[in-house]
């Protein structure tokens, strides 16, 4: 059965109503005969208002520290993510980073991928479940919680559909496809016709 990663951005999550239409497209790729995994960023603006807390205590917040503040917006869109798809009579599981077996280097606020174990991610898609990954976060060596900076929730949208050997990898976004930066704020970039894994990879981390 052909696995499907769809990828939804914070404005695609931002309330209850957005959050059930996304549910919604997910249970449609689903029942066209696909095993879904959806990778939802944090509602809104909300990593963004984590980031104005910090500030409120500290203008040098520790680099962990902020990782264990801002993946907490992720945690919160799953879980509601899946919430939303089982009262639409579907199953689904959240799953942060950790429990996703995404491997990341050290560096906190901006780490990269290193590997992903999947053998969880297939167990829960073949007992028919959607899977709702949280995007953006990962752990450490130490088990220590990370993120993936500017373009987290693609990038690890991206590196589960590679790893996954994905049919597509779907982005839902306010942009109308992938750039080669990001065209709010930079007038000449270049909308993409094709693009592969790879590519999209590093276009992601780079915050594209």
């Amino acid at each position: 059965m052909p696995i499907i990663v769809q990828k939804f951005g914070g404005t695609s999550v931002a309330d209850s109503t957005k959050i059930l239409a996304a549910a919604r497209k997910a249970i449609r790729a689903q029942m066209e005969g696909n095993q879904v995994v959806m990778v939802v960023s944090a509602m809104g603006h909300t990593t963004d208002e984590l980031i104005a807390l910090a500030r409120q205590i500290t203008d040098q917040p520790p680099a962990r520290e902020m990782d264990m503040l801002l993946s907490t917006g992720e945690q919160v869109s799953v879980a509601l993510m899946a919430m939303a798809i089982h009262s639409l009579g579907r199953d689904a599981v959240s799953m942060t980073g950790a429990q996703m077996g995404i491997l990341t280097d050290r560096t906190h606020t901006k780490a990269r991928i290193q590997s992903i174990s999947a053998e969880r991610i297939r167990k829960e898609l073949d007992q028919g479940k959607i899977v709702i990954a949280a995007g953006f976060q990962g752990v450490s060596p130490e088990f220590d919680i990370t993120t993936l900076g500017r373009g987290g929730s693609d990038t690890t949208a991206a590196a589960l559909a590679a790893v996954l050997h994905a049919a597509a990898c779907e982005i839902y976004t306010d942009v109308d496809g992938v750039y080669t930066t990001d065209p709010r704020l930079v007038p000449s970039a270049r909308r993409m016709k094709q693009i592969s894994y790879d590519e999209m990879l590093e276009l992601a981390s780079a915050g594209a």
